[in-house]
């Protein structure tokens, strides 16, 4: 199976519109750059988006919420972005915020088969609200439900051919858990190299959950706030 791809826009091909699509990546740290773009430029429309955050008004997702693509979404942060805001309070975005370790389980959750599980976060908060609860040794849980998407849109440092990925630093996050829960894995990576010459040990992803991969340019890697003295 040949999981190379020329760049975003081949890889992106069967991306349609009312897609469910997680993206990594924790603020501007190892976002899926080139896939966003391409998404732009595509114009694939009424998406719902899984990601930690929403971005900033002229980069990540922002530039998804910018043009209007982004018809819900499920995120954890998005306290970064006055387009975001502007769309949540006229009605024309639909939200579900998630408290972060939620996200993350139920990312994480996806991936190994898990359907739902139990967690105290949330309990007596409108995050509780139609959801089913349990008690366990005397403490309230509620029931939270695994993710279900159509694509993952996943950014790595290092890859090979066949998809086996690493990550640098924090740069890693929400990455190697949303490769594992994506129907399709789309990864973009800084430096593709050829099979065989990752250490097996380093490898952070493996390629059995990657199912396209490209080399990508370009990398911005903005800083979220420069602060100065």
């Amino acid at each position: 199976m040949n999981k190379l791809y020329k760049n975003a826009n081949d890889a992106i091909f069967d991306i349609k519109d009312n897609s469910v699509i997680m993206l990594g990546g924790f603020g501007l740290c190892g976002i899926p750059e080139n896939l966003i773009s391409a998404l732009v430029k595509k114009g694939t429309r009424n998406l719902t988006c899984i990601s930690n955050n929403a971005g900033v008004d002229d980069f990540g997702i922002g530039l998804l919420l910018k043009t209007k693509q982004v018809k819900k979404m499920i995120s954890s942060y998005v306290g970064e972005n006055s387009e975001f805001e502007k769309q949540l309070l006229s009605g024309e975005l639909d939200v579900e915020l998630i408290p972060q370790g939620t996200l993350a389980e139920r990312c994480r959750a996806a991936g190994a088969g898990i359907p739902a599980f139990y967690t105290p976060s949330g309990v007596g908060t409108e995050i509780s609200n139609g959801k089913e609860s349990r008690i366990f040794n005397g403490k309230t849980y509620l029931l939270e439900k695994a993710f279900s998407s159509d694509f993952a849109l996943v950014k790595a440092w290092k890859g090979d051919r066949m998809g086996n990925l690493i990550y640098r630093g924090t740069a890693r996050n929400f990455n190697p858990m949303m490769a594992a829960a994506g129907k399709i894995t789309i990864a973009e990576v800084e430096v593709l190299v050829e099979n065989g010459s990752l250490d097996p040990n380093e490898v952070h992803t493996p390629n059995i959950y990657v199912d396209r991969i490209f080399e990508g340019k370009n990398y911005e890697k903005r800083i979220e706030k420069l602060t100065t003295k």
